[in-house]
């Protein structure tokens, strides 16, 4: 007897449906996965880029946008030219005329030594010569004393002279710059300021001068962390004497503060151009940025003083506070 099979449905258990759903999500998570991974390949790429930019010198495209919101006139103090730079370019001129000049950019220029440093420190602190006094006059009682202290920044320094050179009145003024660090380069860019009257005075107790004996660093000196009882051990430099926190002096530091002040006395008693001053000397540092109206404002905040606070002896155009709540100065 044959048996027939007749076919009976089974019942839809939505397995099928189920798996085409997971072959789906898992397509998709795949696909996101991929695309986020991309993403994240590209943020790294731009973000290296972006730091390596900012590490290096200024592409020519920043330095462009630089130029084009500062008058023409003044680009001159924006834009790098390095002594190596035109020994180098000499050396590129010789090799296309057909000179048979073999040497290197050293031959044309080689940085200072220290013995020479200290003799062209020397010289200028002694000279005391003042730039463009033959095109704007003698100092005047009434006239601005501006003292920048400066130590190797030249790209902060090329802004300070920029917004110092569009301030109104600036041509009234004396700049002093007053330098801890010896640099041709600051040298020549300080030596083109063509808006005033220059005079540059060198500190001459400098790490640059003074690389290995106080005030610079000294082989001996007592670790900034170390403890009191070990320092008095081990007899290192001013063992017995380190400051209210506990440290001992670091050079880097110490010195922004022993030029702070020996600049002061400069300025105020042993410059022959400024000794018998009675105007307002301003102190400002490399890193600093004027408005084009400071000397106005620093002008009333001299006539307003008296009435305003007669006990004031020091005025600040700025501060440093990241904060300030005016509701609570105002209150007082």
């Amino acid at each position: 007897m044959r048996v027939r099979k007749i076919p009976l449905p089974l019942p839809n258990t939505g397995l099928m449906h189920r798996k085409r759903n997971t072959y789906y999500i898992r397509v998709i998570i795949g696909v996101a996965l991929i695309v986020f991974v991309l993403m994240q390949l590209h943020v790294f790429n731009y973000t290296d880029s972006r730091e390596m930019s900012m590490m290096g010198e200024p592409t020519n495209d920043s330095m462009d946008a630089m130029l084009s919101m500062v008058p023409s006139v003044l680009h001159k103090f924006l834009t790098p030219k390095s002594r190596n730079q035109t020994a180098a370019a000499h050396m590129q001129h010789n090799s296309t005329s057909g000179g048979k000049y073999n040497g290197s950019y050293t031959d044309y220029y080689h940085p200072p030594n220290i013995s020479e440093i200290k003799q062209q420190i020397a010289k200028y602190n002694e000279l005391q010569i003042v730039l463009n006094e033959d095109t704007y006059g003698p100092l005047q009682n009434d006239s601005v004393i501006i003292v920048v202290q400066v130590h190797t920044r030249i790209t902060y320094l090329r802004h300070l002279i920029v917004s110092l050179a569009q301030a109104k009145d600036i041509s009234k003024t004396l700049l002093i710059f007053s330098h801890d660090y010896y640099d041709d380069d600051i040298n020549d860019l300080v030596q083109t300021i063509d808006f005033c009257k220059v005079i540059q005075i060198f500190y001459p107790y400098s790490i640059q001068t003074h690389p290995n004996e106080f005030p610079g660093v000294d082989p001996n000196d007592c670790p900034r962390d170390m403890k009191k009882d070990q320092a008095i051990i081990r007899k290192c430099n001013n063992a017995l004497y380190p400051d209210l926190y506990g440290h001992y002096r670091e050079a880097k530091f110490t010195q922004t503060k022993h030029h702070w002040w020996w600049k002061a006395n400069r300025v105020f008693d042993q410059l022959d151009v400024t000794r018998y001053h009675t105007g307002l000397v301003l102190f400002l540092e490399e890193d600093h940025y004027v408005a084009e109206d400071f000397l106005y404002l620093l002008e009333m905040m001299q006539t307003s003083v008296g009435s305003l606070c007669p006990q004031c002896d020091i005025l600040s155009l700025g501060t440093y506070l990241k904060t300030f709540n005016y509701y609570t100065y105002n209150s007082k």
